[in-house]
């Protein structure tokens, strides 16, 4: 039986193209590759434990955090409308799952990528040039419009039959949409979902963080998907949790090298300052943000409680601190 390493997002492309090799019998070991963008990482994963398990094939993740940060901060190809380094991410999974495929001795790699579907990253040139960089030309097999596509060797030696392979094109997923339909697939995430860098006020965050910061590590990208986002100076940020899940995370990721603040007498926002020196006078503007986002705003004064390093006070924040919070927001 022919094996298959395959790119595995969990989107509707990715799962018709297994679904695809699925039907003529291959056995298919599915890549998800986790770069700490995807648009809720629990919840796909789950996603994608029960597609494995409903349709009958192996699932393996896999963490580039570390690696993609690498590429995000110099993409040898740029970056497409927003921050999304598109081709150099490819290039990297397509290296991880030849690797993978040499590994464990498969056959060939296949991905759900659909021919012009994409400006930056969909398109022939940039088929050819991927399968340059990773080394595996004539190996890597796009079973949704491999009929547009040269044969490649699965197909050329009988792995796989081409005569049931597609021929989709373009950024319209109405084939897809009857394809899906046709293999039961009912249950996928919506199709403008996935990496949250195509998003612009993600990516305007993103930017924002690596004018400031040369050494951004995995924390701060946890920090930017989470609450809002103020720049006071070069040096010094504030993070307000918009909601208990918020508040949770900044809590969860909080170090002893941050100020954290968090309302004592009243319904508010976890505030975070990260990796901040402290001063009276910046703690004091923390509590003023909080209180600003609190069920206290309208008061005279609110309690706070103050963490830094292994203290812990009390601080009343109150209207004399206030500051035109809105002028520092990181927005579009």
């Amino acid at each position: 039986m022919p094996h298959c390493i395959a790119l595995f997002s969990g989107g509707l492309d990715s799962c018709l193209s297994v679904i695809t090799l699925l039907r003529q019998g291959i056995r298919i070991t599915a890549l998800y590759f986790n770069t700490s963008f995807g648009c809720g990482l629990s919840n796909r994963e789950d996603y994608l434990k029960r597609v494995s398990e409903r349709f009958g094939f192996d699932l393996k993740v896999i963490d580039v955090s570390e690696e993609f940060l690498g590429i995000l901060k110099n993409p040898a190809y740029g970056y497409g409308k927003n921050m999304n380094p598109c081709v150099d991410c490819k290039i990297m999974m397509l290296k991880n799952a030849r690797d993978y495929m040499n590994q464990v001795g498969a056959d060939f790699i296949a991905t759900g990528e659909v021919l012009g579907q994409r400006p930056m990253s969909q398109q022939r040139h940039i088929f050819n040039l991927m399968e340059k960089k990773v080394g595996i030309k004539d190996y890597i097999l796009r079973p949704l419009s491999a009929l547009l596509l040269p044969p490649t060797h699965p197909e050329r030696v009988g792995m796989v039959d081409r005569e049931k392979l597609h021929g989709i094109s373009g950024r319209k997923r109405i084939q897809q949409f009857h394809l899906a339909k046709e293999y039961g697939l009912d249950d996928y995430p919506n199709p403008s979902g996935g990496c949250l860098l195509t998003d612009p006020n993600f990516s305007l965050r993103l930017k924002e963080l690596l004018l400031y910061k040369k050494d951004v590590n995995i924390r701060d990208l946890r920090l930017l998907k989470i609450g809002r986002h103020f720049r006071l100076n070069d040096g010094t940020k504030i993070i307000v949790g918009r909601n208990q899940d918020d508040n949770a995370h900044i809590m969860d990721l909080h170090t002893t090298a941050d100020i954290l603040i968090m309302p004592y007498d009243v319904e508010g926002p976890t505030v975070l300052i990260p990796k901040a020196d402290i001063s009276d006078d910046l703690i004091m503007t923390g509590a003023s943000f909080c209180m600003f986002y609190s069920d206290g705003k309208d008061r005279d004064t609110i309690r706070v409680i103050v963490k830094y390093g292994n203290e812990e006070r009390f601080v009343d924040a109150n209207q004399s601190y206030s500051l035109d919070i809105q002028k520092y927001m990181i927005k579009r």
